[in-house]
Order: structure tokens, then C-alpha cells, then sequence
């Protein structure tokens, strides 16, 4: 068996079906949505503007990855959303939701 290694994780993991449906929620991620209620087995679709929907649509048309930086409630954070698949074929999408400082060091490696 597989530990749920992204559980206790200090950063937020959502996990949905290709059709915008949310299969896993960490609890950094229950916590940060915690008004919403319990979102697993809810779309995530209603909960995006047009843009951030055409953006999810083409991550799940074309198995792409998307990176961004956002400022919320004071914190700044770091957006990663990708593509999963099964048996090669786009199955879903993962977001990873992490706070970062104000200032990070940025290496040349």
C-alpha cells in the first residue's frame, strides 16, 4: 500500500477527473477551503472565472503544466497545476498551492 505521502504535506494538493471533478484534497488544502465546505466529489469548475476555465480546459486537452505566482490574504504563493495521467492517456489535473517568501534565492545551477 502506498503511504498518503501528500497528506501532512505544508503545502495545499488537489487532485480532480478530467471532467473538473476533485478526487483528493490534502489538509492543507481542506484547510484553506474549509468555508466551501467538503469539496471532494464537487466540479471545480464553478469555482474559476472564464479565464482560469479555459486555462484548466486546455491543461486537459493538452496535458500541459501551468506555473504562477499569486499574493493572498498577505501571503504569497506559488501555483503549480499539471496533468496526470493513466495508461498514458490525460486523466485529471494536480495543483500544488505553496506560500513562498517575498524574496526567494534563485540559483544557476
Amino acid at each position: 500500500m502506498i503511504p498518503d505521502w501528500a497528506k501532512e504535506m505544508n503545502c495545499a494538493v488537489t487532485v480532480c477527473d478530467k471532467d473538473g471533478i476533485i478526487l483528493y484534497m490534502n489538509d492543507k488544502a481542506k484547510e484553506t477551503f474549509a468555508k466551501h465546505g467538503d469539496l471532494i466529489g464537487k466540479s471545480l469548475i464553478p469555482c474559476h472565472n472564464d479565464r482560469s476555465r479555459a486555462i484548466i480546459a486546455d491543461l486537459l486537452a493538452t496535458g500541459g503544466s501551468n506555473a504562477y505566482t499569486i499574493q493572498k490574504n498577505g501571503q504569497k504563493k506559488m501555483i503549480y497545476q499539471s496533468a496526470w495521467r493513466e495508461n498514458g492517456e490525460v486523466a485529471g489535473l494536480v495543483e500544488i498551492s505553496m506560500v513562498i517568501p517575498e524574496e526567494m534565492p534563485h540559483y544557476v545551477r
